[in-house]
């Protein structure tokens, strides 16, 4: 026999059950997108991202934490929360939050000269020199930036000591302290403060003193400790229009700028550091919020490039912006074959971090849609927003890159001999090119490096295009100089920083500097 009554106390007991357990997790099942796995499942499959996982945390809980695909194509080992992705630039205010660990112990101030803790650091200023500061390194207002000093981040046969001496003998892209110009080399130099301080190296300080204490077990600092580690994702990258699995690139030397390599599940920690009591993680204080706030505050401004915010600046490793009036501190981090994105909403005590294999903007739109749904904003179809701004970047891209082609003139011979390009080529900053023929080609090495190896491709005239042995540097312009006799002086190097689109290829970009190198019977670096 049914009793009405007994039916309804099951559902009211039920109800009630299910509140209770919602506020005492801080939980809501509803707060994440509805069908969510299978939308990013499809997302995937429509960017051609293997890999991918994501991390959410609201009010000092873990609400979402989940990883998709696959580690590497060709292998079904499966992406798990705690499956290992370089995060790259995100390592950034990982970097200033070391820092800051120095400066509550009282043996460093954010304002405090640079030489007056390396006192052989130099730039090509002498007054520069004298003046730049820790705050200066950390937001991107020295003026020599990513155009130039990015390519030393790949000279894997030096050390970090041996980046930082180099920089003086770097152009500057922008006056001192005029503007915002993005650094990866001075956020090197900023690691190394860490070791002329502290007697210890960026890593060791960067596991002891924040990964360890966070509980962050399986994050590390470097491509080399990934050897032999399990768990661990793969780079991707679209190559000439297919997905393919590359090889991981050693820039330790950049560690402090980008070199860390970390986990949804260790990223839901790091987190919650940031937020509700930032500096605090499990009723410990590992940093003072007075100088997570400092972190966390605006310091250079930005220009405005989003319509849904009305402001953007840069803190010591955030960039701080807003969506809708609602405060937003983001980063993304982008190095061979991994892209990531982090976004922290302190009002809403909500933080976001979408790890994947290869580059995309669907990690943006994971983020907004997971956004959009948690403050109950009636927001845009994010997927086919960042769907539609790519495939017209691709458009452009493709177009312009044709057009290079087309201006190509093929009949234009050199006017040197072949055998006149062999030799080596120096510049101060960026070490020895060696020219030199392989099987009738002729070939180009950077920093003795068989990684960094190119075949030069007659383009026109003295020009050639640079075909990396490594697919996943795509090509790359020079050409070659010279004086009386016919004899080769120069060779002028057009590194590529940002093209408009890497699926399309190292070029078309509006980003490039060249460099000119000169050759040489003996070198003594």
């Amino acid at each position: 026999m049914s009793y009405p009554f007994n039916s309804f106390l099951r559902r009211a007991t039920g109800l009630i059950f299910f509140f209770f357990l919602s506020v005492c997790v801080g939980v809501s099942i509803a707060q994440m997108p509805p069908n969510f796995d299978e939308w990013v499942e499809a997302g995937m499959e429509e960017w051609g991202i293997p890999g991918m996982a994501v991390t959410v945390v609201k009010g000092g809980e873990v609400i979402h934490l989940k990883g998709y695909g696959i580690k590497g194509l060709g292998e079904e080992a499966a992406v798990d929360e705690h499956t290992l992705f370089g995060i790259a630039s995100l390592s950034k205010n990982m970097t200033a939050a070391a820092l800051a660990l120095l400066i509550d112990e009282g043996k460093l101030e954010w304002d405090d000269r640079v030489i007056d803790h390396i006192p052989w650091f130099e730039l090509s200023d002498p007054w520069i020199t004298s003046e730049v500061t820790v705050r200066d390194l950390l937001t991107h207002r020295v003026g020599l930036g990513r155009m130039l000093g990015n390519r030393l981040q790949f000279m894997t046969n030096s050390d970090r000591d041996e980046v930082l001496y180099r920089m003086r003998y770097m152009d500057f892209e922008a006056p001192f302290r005029s503007r915002y110009v993005y650094s990866n080399v001075m956020y090197s130099a900023a690691g190394q403060l860490i070791e002329y301080i502290e007697g210890i190296s960026w890593d060791e300080f960067m596991v002891s003193r924040l990964f360890q204490p966070l509980g962050m077990e399986r994050t590390n600092t470097s491509i080399t400790q990934l050897e032999g580690m399990e768990n661990v994702a793969w780079p991707h990258q679209e190559i000439y229009g297919k997905v393919q699995l590359i090889q991981r690139r050693n820039w330790d030397n950049a560690g402090p700028a980008g070199g860390v390599n970390s986990s949804a599940y260790d990223l839901a920690k790091w987190l919650m550091l940031q937020l509700e009591q930032p500096g605090k993680y499990n009723d410990t204080i590992l940093i003072s919020r007075r100088q997570m706030e400092e972190i966390h505050r605006p310091q250079v401004v930005l220009p405005i490039s989003d319509p849904y915010g009305s402001q953007a600046a840069y803190g010591l490793g955030w960039r701080i912006t807003d969506y809708l009036g609602h405060r937003i501190l983001t980063h993304g981090g982008a190095t061979d074959g991994f892209n990531t994105s982090a976004y922290l909403l302190p009002e809403h005590d909500l933080g976001i971090v979408v790890v994947t294999n290869n580059f995309n903007l669907f990690r943006e739109a994971v983020c907004f849609t997971i956004i959009d749904q948690i403050l109950a904003i009636d927001g845009s179809d994010w997927h086919e927003h960042y769907l539609d701004r790519y495939n017209r970047t691709y458009d452009r891209a493709m177009n312009l890159r044709q057009e290079i082609h087309d201006n190509r003139d093929q009949n234009l011979q050199p006017t040197f001999d072949s055998k006149a390009h062999l030799g080596a080529y120096y510049h101060p900053a960026y070490g020895k090119v060696e020219v030199f023929s392989m099987d009738s080609a002729l070939m180009l090495k950077f920093w003795e490096d068989d990684d960094l190896t190119a075949r030069l491709e007659h383009w026109q005239g003295n020009t050639y295009r640079a075909i990396w042995s490594n697919p996943a540097q795509r090509e790359e312009f020079c050409w070659f100089t010279g004086g009386k006799n016919s004899e080769v002086e120069k060779l002028h190097f057009e590194f590529c920083l940002r093209p408009i689109l890497l699926q399309v290829g190292a070029y078309p970009s509006n980003y490039t500097r060249v460099v000119e190198f000169k050759k040489v019977d003996e070198i003594n670096d």
